[in-house]
């Protein structure tokens, strides 16, 4: 597959800019991979699809404030800080993202918050517009992070729109988020409402839950046509032995096991054996998925609708299989499903 083949037809006009009124009432596409064949749903409606003792996995991952708004030393220039990962506690090292990146330098300071709250200072080059920065804070670690977090924003994609508001500290969130460390929420399981969950355990439907702790790789653009060239970032992730034992019982057992989202398939077929079960494990994945792939572990997934040329999309259609993905995308386009972040979702089977 090459990445010319993941391009479709469109328009900034399909990006929902806002969520559902309710998490559980976005529509639903359901497509089976066997028969080709295409339904249309509300959300809430997916458990009619699945028994007792089916499996959903979750990401339990929880998005912190990454967006910072600060000023240079000396010029006062106005900045933007992305925090991506925390490299070291004790010295208060951070990996971020800069813009405007070019007039950032090894030793700058840079100011954040009234009275000038925090400082960091410049202290590495890691990418062109990457830099690692030092916080200089004389309190405990607590205080330092409860600082940091207060000065950041909802890392909201701006791609959905530029002004954060105050909801969307929560939606964009998952209702079951526990495990601090994203910068991008798991989009496929902000449609889980407590509500969904209540009937879900009702009808005997199981929950497991892993950790990826979702980066900007997620979103960085393919430049490559050979998708084999192609290299993804690194994310952390967690697998426990509670939810290794949940997949694999359910798998022993012949029960479906269903990935809520790119990130948890992602995480399933790194932590998977030569044998087809789930070991408990935790480190970092650069697993990048595209056709033709022979999954191992999920017999059914949920994903919201992705942009053209994006890893998700391509992870999705080697799932779904590709003609008939496509065709779904097609057909939402025409039957006006909303697309991207705060969209509708897709319950391939």
């Amino acid at each position: 597959m090459k990445l010319s083949q993941y391009g479709y037809e469109f328009s900034p006009e399909m990006l929902a800019k806002y969520p559902a009124e309710n998490r559980d009432e976005s529509r639903l596409m359901v497509i089976n991979r066997a028969t080709g064949t295409i339904e249309h749903r509300i959300f809430k409606d997916i458990i009619d699809y699945f028994e007792e003792k089916d499996l959903f996995v979750f990401n339990d991952t929880k998005v912190f404030p990454a967006r910072l708004y600060g000023n240079k030393e000396k010029t006062g220039a106005e900045i933007e800080i992305f925090l991506l990962r925390e490299l070291n506690r004790e010295l208060r090292l951070w990996d971020v993202l800069v813009d405007p990146a070019r007039k950032i330098r090894i030793g700058n300071k840079l100011y954040f918050g009234d009275d000038d709250l925090l400082v960091a200072e410049v202290i590495d080059n890691t990418t062109s517009r990457g830099r690692t920065l030092r916080f200089l804070f004389d309190g405990s670690y607590e205080e330092f992070k409860k600082t940091l977090f207060s000065l950041g924003e909802t890392p909201l994609p701006k791609w959905v729109r530029e002004k954060v508001e105050p909801e969307d500290a929560e939606r964009y969130q998952t209702i079951f988020a526990r495990h601090e460390g994203a910068v991008a929420a798991p989009t496929a399981g902000m449609h889980f409402s407590k509500h969904l969950m209540k009937r879900m355990e009702i009808k005997g439907i199981d929950s497991a839950f892993i950790t990826l702790h979702v980066g900007l790789g997620n979103f960085r653009t393919v430049d490559v046509e050979d998708l084999s060239k192609h290299k993804m970032d690194s994310e952390q992730f967690f697998v426990t032995e509670e939810a290794a034992d949940a997949v694999n019982s359910a798998k022993r057992a012949g029960h479906k096991v269903v990935s809520i989202g790119t990130t948890v398939m992602r995480t399933l077929e790194t932590a998977v054996s030569t044998h087809g079960m789930i070991k408990p494990m935790e480190g970092w994945t650069n697993k990048f998925i595209f056709a033709p792939y022979d999954f191992t572990v999920a017999d059914a997934m949920v994903s919201n609708f992705h942009l053209p040329y994006s890893t998700q999309l391509m992870m999705v259609a080697a799932f779904g299989g590709y003609e008939t993905v496509m065709n779904a995308y097609k057909v939402a386009r025409e039957e006006g499903y909303r697309f991207g972040t705060y969209g509708d979702a897709m319950l391939i089977l």
